[in-house]
């Protein structure tokens, strides 16, 4: 590495004197003080030959002659400024030499010179040996890329994967895995809403053709599925057929346990859409708009119903938590890390993001 930052330095400064050379010679045969007069008198002599091919008029061939001759007088007085001067060759040398210098300089404070290189593949191999719960998502994301390469015919691979990618800020890539998922198990419905989630959040809430093909497999697959039901209804409403779309939400209504936590925010949806006065947790924050805080609510609502059918998901836990604490609600942010905080009583790593989840501002 020092040998490194030893010939960066070197030719830093040998840059720097082939640039004075050159700039010194073209002072010296008095090309930097000439290079705009030349400019003009090529000019000169283009107008003389459109004048003479009988592509402008004589008037016109005045005109031009006359404005490039004024610009060339104008040039031919005008100072020029070289860097020819032993100060200023001084200056560029010496600055040549410091940058890389000072560079290195910080490098053996801040940095570390003895550190050995630390190649993808071997910190790949590290990740698949250590618990998979002590792995950042992003790092799980690598491992489970790597998992459905080896095994391209497991969904299941690829549903984890996909929520992987999506824990490490990715949705392009649990869309990609989840399209390779609905391709191997195109009978499975969750697999399917899902990727209808993932299109819709890719988009920034926007209900997409392709999320829209996504719900509408998983309805057909599962016509009691509550996020595919929701975001159908929403498309109808966004192709112009609000009765029909609120009808379609209220028949979901009807059909929803009691308990089903998702009810308040299929409520606010509801009034939100025919004009009334939503509950105050159902206002749209700032910088969304109805459409996009309905659907903001639907994919919390359908990750908190996913993580009631498969807990195991820490990083799916911590989303939710501080997905109810950007929306306000206290309730079940505080219910979810309750429950969140039971499950992974014993993950200190685990307690420590859902604290930080907890604490999240909400959205004004």
């Amino acid at each position: 590495m020092i040998a490194f930052w030893v010939a960066a330095g070197a030719l830093s400064a040998a840059a720097a004197i082939l640039l004075m050379f050159r700039a010194a010679q073209a002072a010296a045969h008095g090309q930097a003080a000439d290079t705009t007069s030349m400019f003009y008198r090529r000019q000169l002599a283009e107008i003389g030959d459109l004048a003479d091919r009988g592509l402008i008029g004589a008037e016109e061939r005045r005109t031009a002659e006359a404005e490039a001759g004024r610009r060339l007088l104008a040039a031919a007085d005008a100072p020029v400024e070289t860097w020819s001067t032993t100060s200023h060759r001084t200056a560029i040398l010496a600055v040549a030499v410091a940058a890389p210098a000072l560079a290195l300089a910080a490098y053996l404070v801040v940095g570390s010179p003895g550190l050995g290189d630390q190649p993808f593949a071997a910190r790949l191999a590290a990740w698949r040996q250590a618990n998979p719960e002590t792995l950042h998502p992003a790092e799980m994301a690598a491992v489970l890329n790597k998992l459905t390469k080896e095994r391209p015919n497991d969904p299941e691979g690829y549903r984890f994967l996909a929520l992987a990618e999506g824990a490490s800020s990715n949705p392009a890539g649990a869309v990609r895995a989840l399209k390779h998922a609905v391709q191997l198990a195109p009978q499975r419905a969750d697999l399917w809403e899902m990727l209808g989630e993932a299109e819709v959040f890719t988009a920034n809430g926007d209900l997409t053709d392709d999320a829209v093909d996504a719900f509408t497999h998983t309805v057909q697959l599962d016509p009691r599925n509550v996020a595919a039901r929701f975001h159908l209804a929403r498309a109808k409403i966004k192709a112009g057929d609000k009765p029909g779309g609120v009808a379609d939400w209220r028949a979901l209504l009807a059909d929803m346990s009691p308990a089903d936590p998702r009810r308040g925010d299929l409520q606010a949806a509801i009034a939100q859409a025919e004009g009334q006065a939503p509950p105050p947790l159902a206002a749209a924050p700032q910088g969304l708009s109805g459409d996009q805080m309905t659907a903001v609510r639907g994919m919390v609502a359908g990750l908190a119903a996913r993580l009631q059918q498969s807990p195991d998901d820490p990083a799916g836990w911590v989303q939710l938590v501080k997905a109810y604490a950007v929306l306000g609600d206290t309730d079940k942010r505080d219910a979810a890390l309750k429950s969140a905080r039971a499950r992974y009583a014993g993950k200190p790593d685990v307690l420590d993001a859902l604290a930080k989840a907890a604490a999240t501002e909400p959205m004004k």
